[in-house]
């Protein structure tokens, strides 16, 4: 193996070590962090899945290049390894979508549970009811634990509950995908 074939593989190695670790953690803590509704640390774990998931191009970029280099690149078990890596590349581009939906919802959940409460301390000043006195019509929220109408809130359920499931369920596709890739690379190699 010769310098540059060396240093191609390094190369390789540390862009799967610095940028597929940090994708992983971020993609994995995400449903946590919608689950305690922690917006400031879900915008964060974005942003990191946004940076580290672009970076991770380069593991396929320089697996390639080795690939040439040593001329392995017509061997079944390179193209079964770059195919699955796209794979997992567009479930991180779904992933950061449910992120982001994740994000609008909670904030738009704090929105509408900020207006329920200011709504029910108006009525609760303002007598029993709403402007005019009337019972019920105060827009506090309902005895049965629905929002109040014309909120936008979801009815049922927490705020991004779909989005956390097709968090969890993805991230844990995408890394036995990268489990799957390293057992090509160790059992080949």
């Amino acid at each position: 193996m010769s310098f540059t074939d060396r240093l191609v593989l390094w190369l390789h190695v540390a862009f799967v070590i610095f940028t597929i670790g940090p994708v992983a953690i971020a993609t994995l803590s995400s449903p946590r962090y919608i689950r305690t509704r922690n917006v400031g640390v879900l915008r964060y774990l974005l942003r990191v899945t946004r940076i580290f998931g672009a970076a991770s191009l380069g593991v396929l970029i320089f697996g390639i290049l080795l690939g040439q280099q040593l001329s392995e690149l017509s061997k079944a078990w390179v193209t079964v390894s770059m195919t699955l890596f796209v794979v997992s590349l567009v479930l991180l581009v779904l992933i950061m979508r449910d992120q982001r939906r994740a994000i609008g919802a909670l904030e738009a959940a704090a929105e509408n549970e900020a207006l329920v409460a200011a709504n029910s301390d108006s009525a609760a000043a303002g007598g029993a009811g709403g402007p005019d006195n009337r019972p019920g019509e105060g827009g506090a929220a309902r005895p049965d634990g629905a929002a109040a109408p014309g909120t936008g809130a979801r009815p049922h359920g927490p705020p991004a509950s779909v989005e956390r499931g097709r968090i969890a369920s993805m991230s844990g596709i995408v890394a036995l995908i990268w489990l799957a890739i390293l057992v090509l690379m160790i059992w080949n190699s």
